[in-house]
């Protein structure tokens, strides 16, 4: 098998399996607990907090542990909504965010909230200047991804940020898929709020992280005990917290080299499917965007169908929640691709363990699998 399809999800990395193995026996202590098994895991438990906060370039108290992305963008988009539902209650995301984003902004549109979905330009970026333009005196939140998980567009956040705090309004990221593969800095790129996923870079799924700017209080998403300096209730999983702990150190020692050999492969097989591929159309912004991350659509055959004739491949047609849909992405349609074109995306997506010998293997297989397709279509 050859894994094409690290967006929608990372093995976990060797190091990280290790740091967690203690929480799985002798380290079970509750962190809250004051004797030496629970101030073993809170111990544990802080040093992860501080090696995702370096990551980030935040202060270690900024980092709150969730479940994941998705809780993270919850937590972020109800809990501002709640806590400043007096000060307004209209939002500005765009029309390419996740679910995780887009789902729970639809959710305040039934409670009285004003959602704005920006639009994007045909590379899928967001205009700096139309957020500007949206922004109104009830406006409450901007929340705008970092990089887009189908296409890898990296958006103008910090301009956005700047153009935020200028405005006095908060600002969130949500930074799941660009965590660990480019620089992610909360102070660079202005923003108050980021949320990351554990399992987009090589540590265990379940587990996530949420930065909160020192001095912010929004509404708790879980209430209970006072875990996460009350800001998140449950008892922590300190063996995933401990894990993206580990995988931050990693992203961090590893980034800058991982990033340029990615990209180098990336574009061989972009390079090699194109020359044998008329028509084949890039989707996404040419030089903005993710280094692993290359969506493209092949003439003529659905996505889905490709896919289904190379099954050596681990690949995905779009974002993986959405995977051999026969429907025009939300990404795409937003990007004004055509239904015809946007039938025939495939979105391959590279990692740590791809080699040029997988890469030229599996051009040289959906190239084959393509023109395959291609002749029994035109017999038909």
């Amino acid at each position: 098998m050859i894994y094409l399809d690290h967006n929608a999800t990372t093995p976990i990395a060797d190091e990280v399996l290790e740091a967690m193995r203690p929480y799985l026996g002798e380290r079970y202590g509750n962190p809250s607990s004051n004797h030496d098994l629970g101030r073993a895991a809170k111990q544990g438990l802080e040093e992860a907090r501080g090696r995702v906060a370096e990551l980030l370039g935040a202060l270690p108290e900024e980092v709150v542990f969730t479940s994941g992305g998705t809780e993270s963008n919850n937590m972020v988009i109800k809990g501002v909504a709640y806590s400043l539902a007096e000060k307004g209650r209209h939002i500005i995301t765009t029309a390419v965010e996740h679910p995780a984003v887009t789902n729970p902004c639809c959710f305040l549109i039934h409670q009285g909230y004003d959602v704005t979905f920006l639009p994007v330009d045909p590379t899928g970026q967001v205009n700096p200047g139309s957020v500007k333009e949206a922004i109104r005196p009830t406006t409450i939140l901007i929340s705008v991804m970092h990089a887009n998980n189908e296409t890898g567009t990296i958006e103008p956040i910090e301009q956005i940020g700047a153009l935020a705090r200028e405005a006095g309004v908060l600002f969130h990221t949500d930074a799941a898929q660009s965590a660990g593969k480019i620089p992610v800095d909360v102070s660079g790129l202005n923003v108050d709020f980021l949320s990351l996923a554990g399992h987009k870079m090589y540590a265990p799924k379940g587990v996530g992280a949420l930065f909160i700017r020192k001095g912010l209080k929004i509404e708790p998403f879980m209430h209970g005990a006072g875990q996460e300096s009350g800001r998140r209730a449950g008892t922590e999983n300190v063996m995933f917290a401990v894990a993206l702990g580990r995988a931050s150190v990693l992203a961090r020692e590893r980034m800058s080299e991982e990033a340029g050999r990615i990209r180098y492969l990336r574009d061989r097989l972009y390079d090699v499917l194109y020359a044998h591929i008329p028509g084949l159309v890039l989707n996404g912004h040419p030089q903005a965007r993710l280094p692993n991350t290359l969506n493209i659509s092949l003439p003529g055959v659905q996505g889905g169908r490709l896919l289904d004739a190379v099954p050596e491949i681990c690949a995905s047609t779009g974002a993986a929640c959405h995977d051999r849909s026969v429907h025009l992405s939300h990404v795409l349609a937003a990007m004004q691709v055509t239904e015809e074109i946007g039938q025939g995306a495939v979105r391959l997506t590279l990692g740590r363990k791809n080699t040029e010998a997988e890469i030229d293997t599996a051009a040289k297989m959906m190239i084959d699998a393509y023109q395959k397709l291609r002749g029994s279509s035109c017999d038909r």
